[in-house]
């Protein structure tokens, strides 16, 4: 996931710091890439989204957070909503008669067993659950599920799980042993200072 506001004050030097990590991300082999930048106009958003799809390639997925609009007019893989967001059955429909896109991804945030179980009978794609350990950016969807509820939810739904929210490559192995498909972060990425040699850490673990 991106978040160009946490590697620089200035906003033209956080963008290009940014779009440097995310080719950083797709030569590692990164699976997803999510474009996870809330404050960005719907067209400096398609822009930002244009450069970081030139950059990955066929290498790595390329998700929009939200704007299925951008996402679609703009060839992403998919997009991922919030919790409270559009229905997930609603957006694929979208993107299906509007882009004609039939392998379009849509993924949702769920913060409990219930939102999760909403978000695939909605017809999501996928699902992230969290914030499984503590971590100041998820700090406003409550506590720290912990592995135990990620374990549940993994098993109540068919849909893959993937666990965010606190994870490093030291707690990975506990994620996936409760079921999760993967992980996804911010920090974890982002802080990585060899981002390849984290990459194949993560997949070691897997």
């Amino acid at each position: 996931m991106t978040d160009r506001r946490g590697l620089a004050d200035a906003q033209e030097l956080a963008g290009k710091l940014q779009l440097e990590k995310i080719e950083q991300a797709a030569n590692a082999g990164v699976d997803w890439i999510q474009i996870r930048e809330k404050d960005l106009s719907a067209r400096a958003l398609a822009e930002f989204t244009a450069r970081a799809l030139a950059l990955a390639g066929s290498r790595s997925a390329v998700l929009v957070n939200d704007r299925v609009d951008v996402a679609c007019a703009g060839g992403a893989s998919g997009v991922h909503l919030g919790e409270h967001s559009l229905p997930a059955g609603e957006t694929k429909r979208f993107a299906v008669q509007r882009c004609a896109r039939e392998n379009f991804l849509v993924g949702v945030s769920a913060h409990s067993l219930e939102g999760a179980l909403q978000a695939e009978k909605a017809g999501a794609d996928y699902v992230i659950f969290g914030p499984v350990y503590a971590t100041p950016s998820k700090a406003g969807f409550g506590k720290p599920q912990g592995t135990q509820r990620l374990r549940e939810v993994c098993h109540r739904v068919a849909i893959p799980v993937l666990a965010i929210g606190g994870i490093t490559l030291e707690n990975t192995k506990d994620c996936l042993a409760a079921g999760a498909a993967g992980i996804a972060a911010i920090r974890l990425f982002q802080d990585a200072v060899k981002l390849d040699d984290l990459v194949r850490e993560l997949r070691e673990v897997s």
